[in-house]
């Protein structure tokens, strides 16, 4: 008799404590936000955009591979043959297009932008904004948008960078904006130009 109380007591308590599970198990501890600055160190993704502060921003861990097309005056950069591309970095300057294409091209952007609440860059950065554009539809398949019309030894320049996600947590146009910093700064270096004069 004892020991057929001691089963219907285990069972009994087996039953209760499943009882009190939602069934859904354990949820996972979401991985701990990244919240180092960005630094400007190569190598960098497209000669312009550190890797390590893109992966930083983005999340992004997979390898990454680089496609460009155009010129240095006019061109394209992506990561990845397909769609959609972590990053696309694309430059327009005096050379490549005409002066009245690149203004309408950098006003049509800023249009944009400004219709999802974009974010003023800071003056020294040039003409230009930071913005979450979700419903990009034909514009581009990134939603994080920063683009920059600056001059560069007198010449205009456009630069844009699109991201197609931002690691959660991290403050998105903050990072946009530093990566839109440190990417004129090597854009600079690498066509031999002062950014901003």
């Amino acid at each position: 008799m004892r020991s057929l109380r001691l089963v219907v007591a285990l069972v009994s308590a087996a039953a209760f404590a499943a009882a009190c599970t939602s069934g859904k198990g354990v949820e996972p501890t979401p991985a701990p936000v990244d919240t180092r600055p960005l630094a400007d160190a190569p190598p960098y993704l497209c000669g312009l955009v550190p890797q390590e502060a893109f992966r930083i921003v983005s999340g992004v861990a997979e390898s990454i591979r680089q496609q460009k097309s155009g010129t240095d005056k006019n061109g394209l950069c992506s990561m990845r043959d397909v769609a959609p591309h972590p990053l696309v970095v694309s430059w327009m300057g005096q050379g490549g297009a005409t002066l009245e294409h690149l203004h309408f091209v950098a006003d049509d952007l800023l249009a944009v932008y400004e219709r999802h609440d974009g974010v003023r860059l800071p003056m020294e950065l040039g003409t230009g904004m930071a913005a979450y554009v979700p419903d990009h539809g034909s514009l581009t398949e990134q939603s994080y948008q920063v683009a920059a019309k600056f001059r560069c030894d007198g010449e205009e320049q456009l630069l844009t960078l699109r991201l197609d996600q931002v690691a959660e947590g991290r403050d998105a146009m903050g990072d946009l904006i530093a990566l839109m910093r440190i990417a004129q700064r090597r854009y600079g270096e690498v066509h031999r130009c002062v950014p901003g004069t």
